[in-house]
């Protein structure tokens, strides 16, 4: 089988929507009992019923990176659930929470 390269935008995008994975998916979040491996590792508990205000809580992460690893996508071994605010901060996505002001000068 061919190895199945990932380093485009485009190229993840069509992975990431297609039915291997998605059924993939499912198959880890449930084999990790609906839970955070990371928050799980720190003794907390997350699972698929926190945060109800969100549409999405729990994603399925690449422990080695897609484009680094294309042999691994699918792997078991290389796959863990991951609640959003974990897998955001694994990969660096928070922006600036608070907007700094332009001006230093104290309100009188």
């Amino acid at each position: 089988m061919p190895l199945i390269e990932y380093r485009t935008k485009e190229q993840q995008k069509k992975f990431y929507r297609s039915p291997g994975w998605i059924a993939k998916t499912k198959e880890i979040k449930h084999r990790d009992n609906y839970e955070c491996q990371e928050c799980k590792r720190q003794g907390k508990v997350y699972t698929d019923k926190h945060d109800p205000d969100k549409h999405k809580r729990l994603d399925v992460d690449h422990i080695k990176e897609l484009e680094d690893y294309p042999e691994l996508a699918l792997d078991d071994d290389n796959l863990e659930t991951l609640c959003v605010r974990c897998h955001n901060k694994k990969h660096n996505r928070f922006k600036h929470q608070y907007k700094k002001h332009k001006w230093d000068d104290e309100w009188w």
